[in-house]
C-alpha cells in the first residue's frame, strides 16, 4: 500500500460539513476547558488529546462511502462502516503516536532546550505511528 495525498475530499464536503467540525471542535476544546477548570489542566489535557474533529469525520466518512456505493445502485452501508472503522484504525495508530510525543515532552521539557525537545517528541511520535501502519498492514 503506498501513502498518498487525495484532496477531492475537498471537493466533496460541503459548508454544512465544515461548519458541524468547527462546531464537535468547539465543544470538545470547551468541554476539556472545563474538566482543566475543575480538576487541573493534567486532566484537562488528556481530554484535549481527543481529536477534536474526529467524531464529525468518522461520520462523514461513513455517509461519503455510503453514498459513493449508492450513486453506483449498490448497498452501501457495510462500505460505509469498513471505510469509518479504517479511519477510526488510524486515528488509533496516530494517537498512541502522540502519547509518545506526550510522554517524551512532559519528561524533557523543563530541563532541556524546547526546540530540541519538541523535534525529538515529534521524532517519537513519527517513530510510533510509523510502526503502528507497518505492523497494521503486515497483519
Amino acid at each position: 500500500m503506498r501513502v498518498g495525498i487525495d484532496l477531492s475530499g475537498f471537493k466533496r464536503a460541503g459548508w454544512g460539513e465544515y461548519a458541524l467540525r468547527f462546531v464537535f471542535g468547539g465543544l470538545i476544546t470547551l468541554a476539556t476547558g472545563i474538566l482543566a477548570r475543575c480538576y487541573g489542566p493534567e486532566t484537562g489535557g488528556l481530554f484535549l488529546a481527543f481529536p477534536a474533529i474526529f467524531p464529525a469525520a468518522v461520520t462523514l466518512v461513513e455517509k461519503h462511502e455510503r453514498e459513493k456505493k449508492q450513486r453506483a445502485r449498490k448497498h452501501g452501508a457495510i462500505r460505509g462502516r469498513e471505510a469509518a472503522a479504517l479511519d477510526a484504525a488510524g486515528a488509533t495508530i496516530g494517537g498512541f503516536g502522540l502519547i509518545g510525543f506526550a510522554v517524551v515532552a512532559w519528561q524533557a521539557l523543563a530541563d532541556y532546550d524546547p526546540a530540541i525537545v519538541l523535534a525529538l517528541a515529534t521524532g517519537t511520535w513519527l517513530a510510533i505511528a510509523g510502526l503502528g501502519w507497518v505492523v497494521r498492514h503486515a497483519s
